[in-house]
C-alpha cells in the first residue's frame, strides 16, 4: 500500500474554473494507488463542486503543507507557496528567453521573474506541465485540444459579429461540448475563406469543431487560386507555411533544431484569407506567420483567431492577451496600434484561456493524461519524463533550464 499525499489547489486566477483532476480520477487514483490520500483546497468558482469531489473520498482541507505534491492549472500566488514543496502547474516560463523576447502566456498579475525568485528562495520544486514530452519532445498532456475547440468558435463568432452583425451565443454559455456542436450543425456559414495554421493538438481541435459546420476543406492551391461561392478552410501544417531558407525539402526534426533557417512562406495564402486561425506552436526563435510591414497586403483580412497567444510571438497583432469575459479588441492596419472598432481594423481574438470556456470537459480530458502519463512517474518510478519537466529543485535551475537565471538577474 503507497504512503502519498496529493494535494490540488484553489487557483489563484479569479476567471480560472478548471482543476487539473475531477472525481472520476479521484477514484481512479484510490484503485491504482491504494492508501493515496487526496487533499483539496475548498472553491466555490471551481467546475465541479466541492460535493462532488467529497462525495468519491476527497479531503477538503485548505491546509496543504503535509503534501508531497502539490497539483494546479495555472500559476501560484507567490504568497501561497510552501517551503521546500514539490508543484505541478503549467509556470508559462519555459519560452522565456534572456532579452525578454518571448513573454508568452501567463496569469494576469503574476510577474513571471517574482515567481521564478520566489520558487527558488523556498526551494520548491518545480515541475511544468508543458514540458513532460516524449523522446520526439511531443507534449503527454495539454489543454490543445479544446483551446483550438473553443479558440475556433470564438473565431468564428468574431467573425460573424464584426462582419455580418450576427451574435452568436458563447461557449461558456454552453458550458457543453455536446450543445456547442448541436449549435453549429444548424448554423450556416456563407462566403468565408479561413486559413488555420497548425497539425498539433490545438490545430487537431479546431479543424474538429469545423466537421460540425457547412464549412468546406480545400486544398491549399485551390485556396490561392480558386474563387468560391460557399465557405472554405485550408489547413496549412508546419511544412506549408515555413520553408527552408535554401528551398531544401522540408524536415520537422531539422525546423525544430534549426528555426533560424527558416522564413514564413504563408503570406500568399494570406492574401486570400478572410479569417486566419493560428493554431501552430512557436518557438521564439522560428520565424513569424507575417510581418507587420506586409499587413497592407492582406486586403481581404478581417479577423485573427490567435489561439497561440504569444505576445510579441508567431502573430504580430497579438499585442496583448485577452479575457473570457472580454475577449477581442481590434487593431488599426495603417498605425499598427490597438484602436476602436472601424472598416480599417482587424478584429483580434486572443484569449490565453480558452479551455475555461468549457472547463468540465476540458479539465476531465487533462486529467486522464495525468493519471496515465504523470503520476506514475512521480509516485512510482520516473522514466526521465518528469526530471527533464522539472525547472527548480534545492533553490537551483537545473541544467536545461539554466537560460532563466539570465532572464531572472535583470
Amino acid at each position: 500500500m503507497i504512503n502519498f499525499n496529493l494535494g490540488i489547489i484553489r487557483e489563484s486566477r479569479l476567471d480560472e474554473t478548471r482543476t487539473p483532476l475531477v472525481p472520476k480520477h479521484i477514484e481512479e487514483l484510490k484503485k491504482i494507488f491504494p492508501g493515496i490520500k487526496i487533499t483539496l483546497q475548498s472553491s466555490s468558482k471551481r467546475c465541479f463542486s466541492d460535493k462532488e469531489y467529497a462525495a468519491v473520498g476527497t479531503i477538503i482541507n485548505d491546509n496543504l503543507s503535509f503534501c508531497d505534491l502539490i497539483l494546479g492549472v495555472k500559476e501560484i500566488d507567490t504568497n501561497l507557496l510552501i517551503n521546500k514543496k514539490k508543484y505541478l502547474f503549467f509556470s508559462h516560463t519555459s519560452k522565456i528567453q534572456p532579452d525578454n523576447s518571448a513573454a508568452s502566456q501567463g496569469t494576469p498579475g503574476i510577474d513571471k521573474k517574482d515567481l521564478l525568485k520566489k520558487v527558488l528562495d523556498q526551494k520548491i520544486t518545480l515541475i511544468d506541465y508543458e514540458n513532460i514530452r516524449n523522446k520526439n519532445g511531443a507534449r503527454y498532456l495539454g489543454f490543445g485540444r479544446f483551446a483550438g475547440i473553443i479558440g475556433c468558435y470564438n473565431s468564428l463568432s468574431l467573425y460573424e459579429n464584426f462582419l455580418n452583425n450576427i451574435k452568436m451565443p458563447r461557449a461558456f454559455e454552453f458550458n457543453n461540448y455536446f450543445l456547442l456542436k448541436e449549435l453549429l450543425k444548424e448554423k450556416k456559414f456563407s462566403n468565408i475563406k479561413i486559413l488555420i495554421t497548425g497539425d498539433g493538438r490545438v490545430a487537431r481541435g479546431a479543424l474538429e469543431l469545423l466537421k460540425y459546420t457547412n464549412i468546406k476543406q480545400v486544398s491549399k492551391n485551390d485556396f490561392k487560386k480558386n474563387s468560391f461561392n460557399q465557405a472554405i478552410f485550408c489547413n496549412l501544417k508546419t511544412s506549408d507555411y515555413v520553408q527552408e531558407n535554401t528551398n531544401k525539402d522540408f524536415d520537422l526534426q531539422h525546423f525544430i533544431k534549426n528555426p533560424l533557417k527558416y522564413n514564413s512562406i504563408s503570406e500568399e495564402y494570406l492574401e486570400k484569407a478572410n479569417l486566419l486561425i493560428s493554431a501552430h506552436y512557436w518557438d521564439p526563435l522560428s520565424p513569424k506567420i507575417f510581418d507587420l510591414k506586409n499587413l497592407y497586403k492582406f486586403n481581404n483580412l478581417r479577423v485573427i483567431g490567435d489561439i497561440t497567444c504569444d505576445i510579441n510571438g508567431s502573430i504580430p497583432t497579438t499585442l496583448k492577451s485577452t479575457s473570457i469575459k472580454d475577449p477581442y479588441f481590434y487593431f488599426d492596419k495603417v498605425t499598427h496600434i490597438e484602436t476602436s472598432q472601424s472598416s480599417n481594423t482587424l478584429a483580434i481574438m486572443a484569449v490565453d484561456n480558452l479551455p475555461s470556456e468549457l472547463p468540465r470537459d476540458s479539465s476531465e480530458e487533462f486529467g486522464d493524461g495525468i493519471v496515465k502519463e504523470v503520476l506514475p512517474y512521480i509516485i512510482s518510478e520516473d522514466d526521465g519524463r518528469i526530471h527533464t519537466a522539472t525547472i527548480t529543485k534545492n533553490g537551483n535551475f537545473l541544467s536545461k533550464y539554466l537560460y532563466l537565471k539570465n532572464y531572472i538577474s535583470k
